[in-house]
């Protein structure tokens, strides 16, 4: 099991994250939010902005490539 602190309005909140051997998940919630020095409420909320933005816009970018894949009904006529 892995921790991570954050220091948040000067208070320490360390989470277990679990297994993280490649330190991914680490990494990745080290991308917008740092474990150096405290932040504030608001940089949380911007930092939790800035994550969904990414996620939506890779939600956008996996929903184009799934719309460039052949529908079943096109994999129908193929195998007839």
């Amino acid at each position: 099991m892995k921790n991570i602190t954050f220091h948040i309005n000067n208070e320490a909140y360390t989470v277990d994250i679990g297994e993280d051997p490649e330190d991914k998940l680490q990494d990745g919630l080290k991308k917008f939010l740092t474990t150096e020095k405290n932040i504030s409420t608001a940089e949380l909320l911007l930092a939790y902005l800035r994550k969904s933005q990414e996620l939506v816009n890779f939600e956008e970018k996996i929903n184009e490539e799934i719309a460039k894949l052949p529908s079943l009904e096109d994999l129908r006529v193929l195998e007839d």
